[in-house]
């Protein structure tokens, strides 16, 4: 029997893997790539008797793909938070699935666990911009102020480093790192102890300088839009500059632009939780997009959509 373990690449998925491994040692497979790589189970070569654990991407976007492997005599394992449409109907799936704004999936596993590792689970609700729902789960589990500052700065670069278009805009594949993850139980360790997350550390601030310059192409009231350089900082920057802009400017939908070196551009689109036309309810009228309610993407937008895309945008979000 081979083991899988098919993950987003973000701090979330990164984190909910974390969990499962510490609490389930052995030898696995990991098949994951970029945040935006999320087609993952057309990779999965696995077969009768082997199992696949599905973590943190959408079961609708890889719908094909499972029914395949169960059809196949996999058994697998979806734990995500994304929009999962219905459900296969087949004993070898076990699905955790809740798209509630509250739930990312390191809180998915995190409850499944009952909480045998959660500081690992904070990491990643933190890295997944769940700032509150961390804080008060980190401040009832007993985390001090400076282990929960930690825990955030750790989830925010984990998620950082998994923006890009291919895996050589990030400073670590996420197969790596999660290799480098796996021996330690308490994240709070793994920061004072890696070098490579000094690495990722010092690259986030530097790209994080340059993103915070760029100005946007336009600014309405409930609608900012801004069109990022084609260039790889630009690109690893492209998530969490999404987070701080939707911070900032809370009341307001927030969409980043950024140029792929193929041609077309990708889009990061944060709206409030109150909007009245949800993010992945947005992304979803274009062929690549998708998401949850109050962060989504697309992730390949034509040169000839650019335009479309930005009165759509304002059209769904500005204020009359």
């Amino acid at each position: 029997m081979t083991r899988y373990f098919a993950f987003n690449g973000d701090a979330d998925g990164l984190c909910a893997l974390q969990q499962l491994r510490l609490s389930e040692p052995g030898a696995a497979t990991l098949i994951t790539g970029v945040k935006r790589d999320i087609a993952l189970l057309d990779r999965v070569p696995a077969g009768a008797g082997d199992t696949c654990t599905v973590l943190d991407v959408s079961l609708d976007t890889n719908r094909k793909g499972l029914v395949r492997l169960l059809e196949a005599g996999v058994s697998g394992r979806h734990f995500d938070h994304h929009f999962a449409g219905e459900l296969p109907n087949h004993p070898g799936l076990t699905a955790h699935i809740d798209p509630s704004p509250t739930v990312c999936t390191s809180l998915l596993v995190d409850r499944y666990l009952e909480g045998r590792h959660r500081a690992w689970a904070l990491t990643g609700a933190y890295g997944d911009n769940l700032t509150e729902v961390a804080e008060e789960l980190a401040r009832a589990s007993g985390f001090d102020e400076a282990a929960r500052a930690e825990l955030r700065a750790l989830g925010v670069c984990l998620n950082y480093n998994a923006y890009g278009e291919t895996i050589a805009d990030l400073h670590v594949p996420p197969a790596e790192l999660s290799e480098q993850m796996q021996g330690y139980a308490d994240p709070l360790e793994f920061a004072r102890a890696s070098s490579t997350y000094r690495a990722l550390r010092d690259g986030y601030r530097d790209d994080m300088e340059r993103a915070r310059r760029v100005e946007p192409r336009s600014a309405k009231p409930g609608a900012l839009l801004f069109v990022l350089p084609n260039e790889p900082w630009a690109r690893r920057a492209s998530g969490v500059l999404a987070n701080d802009l939707a911070k900032a400017h809370a009341a307001s939908a927030v969409a980043l632009v950024y140029p792929k070196s193929t041609g077309g551009f990708m889009v990061s689109l944060r709206v409030p939780s109150d909007a009245k036309v949800t993010a992945d309810t947005f992304c979803r009228r274009f062929p690549t997009g998708g998401g949850r309610r109050t962060a989504a993407g697309i992730n390949d937008l034509p040169d000839s959509e650019l335009e479309r895309f930005a009165q759509d945008f304002e059209q769904h979000y500005a204020s009359a």
